[in-house]
């Protein structure tokens, strides 16, 4: 390279859109969707996928993705989904969806598309809260955190316990690949491509259903600096929500150290 000669090391992805996020400032869709399109351009995908995002804070996802997209009606993205490859096996079809949308009135959709080993895959990211709403309890918010329908945390007592969903799905014979990361950090960050192209990895092998849980940051809701929620998911939300693979077919196995990057 000739001396002054500026060479580019990182890049928005072709399959990203190049537009303004609507995500609050601290929120880590950014980073998921970041992931999300560095997979559809590396397994050269845009042209034949279908992006499933129903209500929540990811509404708009439609904007971000340089590929066909469909708005789903709340909690049904899995039922859509479904649809849309049965119809189209030769198209890639993810989903997109938050925890109140997939653990709460799509409860029903998620476990019997993974009953069922429908080839898709599913981007679970789970911040403990309805952000999008008002702040409420979800059916994944901790043991003990305030939300505007909990001010005294919440209370298994009245509220009942967590859910935890990789845990839950992974007792089905259907999955052929169950994971749950976050993305507070760079190492973080790489550990979260690498369970994700396993989750892209197993519907392009047909093997079945596939989902990975990004455990993600609220600031708003939690009513925290960015900084500070970075730090909870890892402090607070990794001891209710363990960070490990939970069902990984044996076909995907060999690509652990590939794709580092």
């Amino acid at each position: 390279m000739a001396t002054g000669e500026r060479q580019v090391v990182f890049s928005r992805p072709e399959s990203l859109a190049p537009v303004r996020m609507h995500y609050c400032p601290g929120c880590t869709h950014g980073i998921i969707h970041r992931l999300v399109a560095e997979m559809l351009d590396e397994f050269d995908l845009v042209e034949r996928a279908v992006g499933i995002a129903p209500v929540g804070c990811a509404v708009f996802a439609y904007d971000y993705f340089n590929c066909d997209m469909i708005e789903a009606a709340h909690g049904r993205a899995p039922a859509v989904a479904t649809g849309v490859k049965r119809v189209r096996p030769d198209l890639f079809v993810f989903s997109y969806q938050g925890d109140g949308d997939l653990a709460s009135i799509g409860m029903a959709e998620t476990i019997h598309a993974a009953a069922r080993g429908e080839n898709i895959t599913v981007v679970f990211v789970n911040n403990a809260v309805y952000g999008m709403t008002g702040g409420q309890m979800a059916p994944t918010t901790l043991l003990g955190q305030v939300t505007s329908t909990t001010p005294f945390g919440r209370d298994a007592k009245t509220a009942g316990h967590p859910i935890r969903m990789c845990e839950l799905l992974a007792t089905l014979d259907g999955p052929a690949y169950l994971a749950r990361v976050t993305v507070t950090s760079p190492r973080r960050v790489r550990e979260a491509k690498r369970a994700l192209r396993r989750a892209f990895e197993a519907q392009e092998r047909g093997l079945g259903f596939a989902l990975l849980e990004v455990l993600s940051t609220c600031p708003t809701r939690w009513g925290m600096p960015p900084e500070k929620a970075l730090s909870w998911v890892e402090d607070e939300m990794t001891t209710q929500y363990p960070i490990k693979e939970f069902v990984c077919a044996e076909e995907l196995r060999g690509d652990k150290a590939e794709g580092d990057s």
